[in-house]
């Protein structure tokens, strides 16, 4: 039940592409866009979390159900796809973003890519994540090595979010007219502490609309949202305002992605879904570091949302240090050790 992207052929002795193979074109293509629904306070504020039963669930994941041998190597391909490969340094340079948007085309050695015998499948990252100024170099970068690869942006005042709305807005018109097809932006976190759902609806309506074509991927920086009930109504609340993608984490919080609050944000991706048939993505960020974690990851998106959301126009994982170890595992697949660091340069 864990073989969709490629399949192992015992013919040939290699993974091979499976019916229907990731393509470079249709990898990053990205869903029809969420237009949003009127906000419903009463469901909002009906909302309650069993927080033991969310927990027992996130213990169960990875554990009853795993993925060895060809199939690990499978799926450790389709999580290089979903990557959001991200700097967010405050010493991001021109020099380093090409590296990063070569990295993001070539994201696995080729040596590696041809003994899977999956060199022609097209392989890249779902996106580049910079910050705004860095969007307009980017571009060019990938369009010069000819990467038909989005650039992300986060915007609004990342991390924080502790600006005048008018400078927010203007930052993601700015980003946008720049290039940048999808904007991260930060939600207002007072808002949700306080429970202000009408206030931070009309903002991210706003910002929805600043976005234009750009998909919007709302940032909720679980960490600073006090509880659990907060998380889901902030979920609810992005996706009512029209957020395409909603995620976990900024990455600067002290708490960032975890498994219990990935459930809890795929279930209100589920029901916002059942309730209004709007698909909408998700995106954990923050300290995903090792390939076992996408892997748990991409259980829970199967089990929880299902196969539709099996790829990166619907699952995204924002980090920086994953690929190298995802690239660390596929080498010891096809070479039966591990690379040492510089066999594997990052970008």
């Amino acid at each position: 039940m864990w073989n969709e992207a490629v399949k192992f052929d015992p013919r040939k002795g290699r993974v091979v592409p499976a019916p229907g193979p990731i393509k470079h074109h249709s990898v990053i293509k990205m869903a029809s866009r969420n237009p949003g629904a009127d906000l419903d306070l009463s469901w909002v504020n009906s909302v309650r979390i069993n927080l033991p039963a969310v927990k027992r669930r996130a213990e169960t994941l990875g554990t009853k159900r795993t993925v060895k041998k060809q199939w690990q190597a499978a799926w450790l391909l389709r999580a290089v796809t979903c990557i959001d490969l991200t700097t967010l340094s405050g010493d991001d340079t021109n020099v380093n973003v090409q590296r990063l948007c070569h990295k993001a085309a070539h994201p696995i050695r080729d040596d590696i890519m041809k003994a899977m015998g999956m060199e022609d499948a097209g392989i890249t990252c779902g996106a580049v994540c910079v910050y705004p100024a860095r969007v307009a170099g980017a571009i060019q970068t990938l369009q010069k090595i000819g990467a038909d690869i989005p650039v992300a942006a986060v915007a609004t005042g990342f991390p924080s979010g502790q600006y005048h709305l008018k400078t927010r807005l203007e930052e993601i018109h700015l980003t946008v007219a720049d290039g940048a097809k999808e904007i991260d932006i930060v939600i207002n976190r007072e808002m949700a502490l306080t429970g202000n759902w009408q206030g931070l609806y009309d903002e991210l309506r706003a910002m929805r609309e600043a976005c234009g074509d750009a998909h919007m991927k709302a940032i909720l920086a679980v960490g600073e949202l006090g509880s659990m009930n907060n998380v889901y109504k902030a979920s609810l609340v992005a996706m009512m305002a029209g957020a395409d993608f909603i995620k976990t984490s900024t990455g600067k919080e002290g708490v960032n992605a975890t498994l219990p609050v990935g459930v809890i944000m795929c279930r209100a991706i589920r029901d916002f879904y059942q309730r209004t048939g709007h698909k909408v993505g998700f995106k954990p960020a923050g300290g995903i570091r090792a390939a076992k974690d996408a892997l748990v990851w991409l259980i829970l998106i199967k089990e929880e949302l299902g196969n539709d959301w099996l790829n990166n126009h619907m699952f995204r994982i924002g980090a920086s240090g994953l690929l190298t170890d995802i690239e660390r595992q596929l080498f010891h697949y096809v070479y039966g050790r591990y690379a040492a660091a510089s066999e594997l340069p990052m970008a």
